[in-house]
């Protein structure tokens, strides 16, 4: 199914953040409730 953006807002609000904007650079973060790690 797809995300619901209540479900999506945390990981925006870190990304957003003076935490993850100081380390975080041209990286792929994949919010998809696991679904990527299941198809291994």
């Amino acid at each position: 199914r797809f995300g619901e953006p209540e479900e999506l807002i945390g990981a925006v609000i870190w990304l957003a953040s003076e935490k993850a904007s100081s380390f975080v650079t041209g990286a792929l973060v994949r919010v998809d409730g696991g679904f990527s790690a299941m198809t291994i």
